[in-house]
């Protein structure tokens, strides 16, 4: 029997495959990877180029920092400003010749400078941070060279503010010089006068010229790497809380012959008071304060032995790792105390002991719960029940950054370039950089990366303080390749990665 209905011819209307469009063909195949050959080759020739720019922009670099770190731009009030207005006026100078519209303010405190420079369309901006004020000299004597007289010796340049922080104002500098005039992303460089006293302007800078620092990441070169030949971020950075104590045992001296035995004097019971700020283990006695554990990096008490000059035969203090002890972990120092000099101390019972304490407090502890905390452990402890105060001299925000995302990729991919595939590790710095946590409360959607240009060797705020060229030439590429990574990104990529 024969079907009535003829039958519609069946077609196959699935898209015909081709070799050359098989993402799993061998020819296609060996198209991405000709492709991914390509790309590699050309960022390796990329890297190549900056890198020979760089070098070839060195002398010319080392040449403005030595004449900058001739001028003693120490900004404590005992010194005279007028060379951190030399100062100011050099750094001033500098960012002018990159082609940045640049101007010095003042807010009731040292000159900070502010050079800008608009973003390519598209391209997001970045604020580089530096300061220009360097910490006193100390004992000349101490010196193996002149403090203000930049001395090469080895591949080391030895003088004050060499490394910090004038090395980090040469490295923004640098980045900038290579890449002529036509930088690939907005830039603005914000230049501190008075970093090493406190910052206590930066809150004015803030509120008037807030938007004139406005970015979409910032770069801090005020930090250090991991060690020489291995480059790092730094990613935590302590609190800090600086009190002064004063222990009042009597209204008036009195002779130590007649009353001593009987009557305490305040010197003792201010150093028994100091006594309980740390336990037996050297772990620090404040009850409520917090801590953690930090990253598990290879530091081991030789390394710190050699690293900090610690005595022959002392023993470090506190427990857990070393690296825990120094970046996540408080710590308590005696920095100063008021007494009778040794050599015209009389037979007295001193009324009164002061001391000014400084407290390291974990990245994300607020100051203000810490410094309740030792103001209570201090009266709860009061010897013999001597009248203690406690006052609060000065405080600072610790900072956490989440470390990831695209800033951070650029970053770790520029610092691997610079360092000749050398892996970057993320560390934590024990010391407190007021600036990090008021940028990242003004502007909490940009990105911020710490950097630096010191070492373990350089010896910031001690004698014979020096900067190795070698690791110097490799932050300023370094820089100059962020630079060029960001301006790939949009302002939109560049959003907060801190805590």
């Amino acid at each position: 029997m024969t079907d009535p209905t003829p039958s519609t011819p069946t077609t196959d209307r699935s898209p015909t495959t081709t070799p050359a469009s098989d993402p799993t063909s061998a020819d296609h195949l060996a198209a991405r990877v000709h492709d991914l050959a390509a790309r590699v080759h050309d960022l390796a020739a990329r890297v190549h180029d900056l890198a020979a720019r760089v070098h070839d922009l060195m002398p010319g670099v080392r040449s403005d920092l030595e004449a900058l770190s001739r001028i003693p731009s120490v900004s404590l009030d005992s010194f005279d400003q007028r060379h951190v207005e030399d100062s100011a006026l050099a750094v001033a100078d500098l960012l002018r010749a990159e082609g940045l519209e640049v101007e010095i303010v003042r807010e009731g405190g040292r000159p900070a400078v502010i050079g800008h420079r608009p973003a390519p369309k598209g391209a997001p901006t970045v604020l580089l941070y530096a300061h220009h004020d360097v910490q006193p000299p100390g004992d000349e004597a101490d010196w193996a060279t002149p403090a203000f007289e930049p001395t090469l010796v080895g591949e080391r340049l030895y003088g004050r503010g060499v490394a910090d922080d004038k090395a980090g104002v040469m490295a923004h500098v640098a980045a900038l010089r290579a890449h002529g005039d036509r930088p690939p992303v907005g830039v603005t460089v914000f230049v501190e006068g008075e970093e090493e006293v406190g910052s206590d302007s930066l809150a004015t800078i803030l509120e008037r010229h807030g938007d004139r620092l406005a970015c979409d990441a910032i770069v801090l070169a005020d930090s250090h790497n991991w060690k020489i030949g291995v480059p790092a971020l730094t990613t935590t950075l302590r609190g800090m809380v600086r009190v002064v104590v004063e222990v009042r045992a009597l209204d008036h001296g009195v002779h130590s012959g007649l009353y001593g035995g009987a009557v305490p004097d305040g010197l003792t019971a201010l150093c028994r008071l100091l006594t309980t700020l740390h336990d037996e283990a050297g772990d620090v006695a404040v009850k409520g304060l917090r801590s953690s554990e930090a990253a598990d990096l290879d530091y081991s008490e030789d390394d710190l032995r050699a690293d900090s000059g610690l005595a022959e035969g002392v023993r470090p203090i506190g427990t857990g790792s070393i690296l825990s002890r120094l970046w996540t972990r408080p710590a308590l120092t005696v920095i100063g105390i008021d007494a009778p000099s040794v050599d015209k101390a009389a037979n007295l019972l001193t009324p009164v002991g002061r001391a000014k304490l400084s407290m390291r407090i974990h990245p994300e502890e607020a100051p203000e719960t810490a410094y309740l905390a030792l103001k209570e452990h201090l009266q709860k402890n009061a010897p013999w029940g001597c009248q203690v105060s406690v006052r609060l001299d000065d405080e600072g925000s610790g900072f956490a950054a989440d470390a990831q995302g695209p800033v951070y990729d650029a970053a770790r991919s520029a610092f691997r370039d610079a360092w000749g595939g050398v892996e970057p590790v993320d560390i934590g710095v024990g010391g407190s950089i007021p600036f990090v946590a008021a940028f990242a409360e003004r502007f909490p959607d940009a990105a911020i990366l710490v950097t630096g240009v010191e070492d373990p060797d350089s010896r910031a705020h001690a004698a014979n303080e020096s900067l190795h060229l070698g690791e110097f030439e490799r932050v300023c590429l370094a820089e100059a390749l962020l630079l060029e990574r960001l301006g790939a990104t949009t302002p939109n990529e560049t959003e907060a990665q801190h805590g």
